[in-house]
């Protein structure tokens, strides 16, 4: 969990990422409208294809590589590449070699959330009662 304290400072430093699916891990921070991730993949990892109906997603690769695909189109992204996916668009990633990117989401998606507890430390989303946890 990142620390966080009334002015909203936190670190990720020293804290274990929460696994969104299998070898694919990622710290996140957020407030009420946007939800900020460093997500990792190991190599061969992928995210099967989905769509955020009420939330958009912007991504910035920083290390290695990912295939990307956003409805029909298929692109492969390296470090410096960046992504906007509109609500409801289907998109679905993989990663050969691994990959590292930042990704931000508006509205708070709360399945990237790990925890009630992490819930607790985000401004405002405390307040949402629609969470459940994975593998819950």
């Amino acid at each position: 969990m990142p620390e966080s304290s009334s002015s909203g400072f936190g670190t990720w430093n020293g804290v274990e990422a929460f696994e969104f699916v299998d070898g694919v891990r990622l710290h996140a921070i957020g407030g009420d409208q946007v939800l900020l991730c460093r997500v990792h993949y190991e190599p061969g990892k992928q995210v099967p294809r989905h769509a955020h109906e009420h939330t958009e997603q912007l991504m910035a690769v920083v290390e290695g590589s990912v295939r990307m695909t956003i409805g029909d189109e298929t692109r492969d992204l390296v470090p410096g590449d960046v992504v906007c996916v509109n609500r409801g668009i289907e998109h679905e990633l993989y990663s050969e070699e691994g990959v590292t990117f930042f990704e931000a989401l508006a509205p708070v998606p709360l399945d990237h959330v790990p925890d009630r507890a992490l819930l607790n430390q985000f401004a405002g989303l405390h307040r949402r009662r629609d969470f459940q946890p994975l593998g819950v």
